[in-house]
């Protein structure tokens, strides 16, 4: 009589994959071990492997731009080697970031790269919360790891803004006031939270206050969210995608030194990639925009991608769109925005509890979905880019009018039309185009795929001849939606 343990691994040369079996109680002994583990060949790995490096660049230059920079908005007169602002009045903070990029060695290096690390992870997080999304990688008993991801996204973004703000140049002068105009056409928390960031009237002390913000609180915060999401990688096993031999008690992927090797290299060649960046692109030239300037704006002033979108919001919105009420005036120009952001980034963040409530469905899954598998999940993705992508191209309709002379307000009147047709035609349209691939792949696995041979009967007809799907391709294309088995079904008379 012979037993099967737990920790029975089976190779598979063909692919070279190793098939990992599991007790579903017993994961955390049987997937204990660095040299026994097997890991799901995905995509979502690489972009964690690029958020990694992004954070560990953001680190190691945050730490070196730690020493150099000094957070204070007390006046000085600038003696350093820029010609045009010697002698020119400015904070202590501007003074330091200027001597440390053009006068220490190896000093602009150092900013950039920490720069472009920063707008680097929002994409990446981006692309793993896209991709956790579209594959149902949100459901139980991954609820809690979606939560952490989208908390890590939103202090990725803070983080960055709080960042965007410390050189007390023109162009972030100019984004803290925007900032400052909205917290004060905030009903009743406007004022306290005006006083709580900047100290007082705008400016006062608002960079010390962003310093220790940006260096203290949101790096606290982010270790403790990343601690959480590596114990419950550690506590619970990886997704795969559907395919062949794929069941909810194994896995089937590489072998976790292999997904070591791979991940390290991802990770160092983003490092690389990101200090080449930082060495050879010019990004937030500080001493071309000048010193902040309560008094002025920068015209053409823009702010990081990732904002961009909640820029574009309040330019859509009308501007004189308000109302007196409870002896207090309700700048709808300025609610209607934050609603919309707040609506959004909530729904993000709550979407697996939203769409367990109305599925009912509270199954453990193991199982990832493809796209066209769930037209209806897809098509609210894809609606949510497409309100993503117009909030963010609104941001950009002065630099639209200013280069293709296209009128602001036509570009305001067209993008309205689309925040709210859009979404809804992506929506239909998406679903509509999930459920042909959907019909499609049923007639392909029901009699094979097209050979582009055409053969002529005996009767002088003609047909195409067609082949049969090979039993790993049949499996990846039809398992998560059942294809095989209903259409095996459909054959019998």
């Amino acid at each position: 009589m012979t037993t099967t343990t737990p920790r029975e691994r089976t190779a598979t040369s063909d692919i070279r994959t190793l098939h990992f079996q599991l007790h579903p109680l017993r994961y955390a002994e049987t997937y204990g071990r660095f040299g026994h583990r097997v890991v799901p060949n995905l995509w979502a790995a690489l972009f964690a492997a690029i958020s990694a490096a992004c954070l560990v660049v953001l680190a190691i230059t945050g730490i070196l731009l730690t020493v150099a920079y000094d957070p204070s908005v007390e006046p000085v007169i600038y003696q350093g080697s820029y010609a045009p602002l010697r002698g020119v009045e400015v904070s202590r903070a501007y003074d330091s970031m200027l001597h440390y990029s053009l006068e220490v060695n190896g000093g602009l290096l150092v900013r950039q790269s920490h720069h472009w690390a920063a707008l680097v992870l929002p994409a990446s997080l981006m692309l793993q919360i896209g991709t956790a999304f579209f594959t149902g990688a949100f459901r139980r008993p991954r609820r809690l790891a979606w939560v952490l991801l989208v908390a890590t996204f939103l202090l990725a973004l803070g983080a960055g803004w709080s960042g965007y703000g410390l050189p007390d140049d023109a162009l972030s002068g100019t984004g803290l006031r925007i900032f400052e105009g909205i917290l004060v056409g905030t009903p009743f928390l406007g004022s306290w939270l005006t006083l709580l960031i900047f100290g007082g009237e705008f400016p006062s002390d608002v960079v010390p206050h962003l310093y220790w913000l940006h260096v203290v609180g949101i790096p606290v915060l982010l270790a403790i969210v990343l601690s959480l999401r590596l114990r419950l990688a550690r506590r619970i096993r990886p997704a795969q995608l559907p395919g062949r031999g794929r069941t909810a008690t194994n896995l089937v992927g590489l072998p976790g030194p292999a997904v070591a090797a791979r991940t390290v290299g991802m990770f160092l060649l983003t490092c690389g990639l990101l200090v080449t960046m930082g060495g050879l692109l010019t990004v937030s030239p500080i001493w071309r925009y000048g010193p902040a300037n309560p008094a002025s704006a920068s015209t053409g002033s823009q702010p990081d991608w990732y904002t961009a979108w909640l820029d574009g919001s309040l330019r859509l919105v009308p501007p004189d769109w308000d109302f007196s009420w409870l002896g207090r005036t309700w700048a709808l120009s300025v609610l209607v925005p934050e609603l919309v952001a707040v609506a959004f980034l909530g729904a993000l963040t709550l979407y697996p509890m939203i769409e367990e409530r109305v599925t009912g469905d509270r199954a453990v899954h193991h199982i990832l979905d493809r796209p066209r598998d769930r037209p209806r999940r897809t098509g609210l993705g894809v609606a949510g880019i497409v309100f993503f992508g117009i909030l963010w191209l609104s941001a950009s309709t002065d630099i639209i009018a200013t280069i293709f002379h296209v009128s602001f307000e036509t570009q305001v009147y067209a993008l309205r039309t689309a925040l709210v047709l859009g979404p809804v035609v992506a929506y239909v349209v998406t679903v509509a185009m999930c459920r042909e691939l959907r019909a499609r792949q049923r007639e392909t696995v029901l009699r094979g795929y097209e050979t582009g041979r055409v053969m002529r009967a005996t009767d002088g007809g003609y047909t195409e001849a067609h082949a049969p799907l090979s039993p790993d391709v049949r499996a990846s294309v039809a398992a998560s939606a059942g294809l095989i088995r209903r259409a095996e079904d459909e054959e019998q008379p």
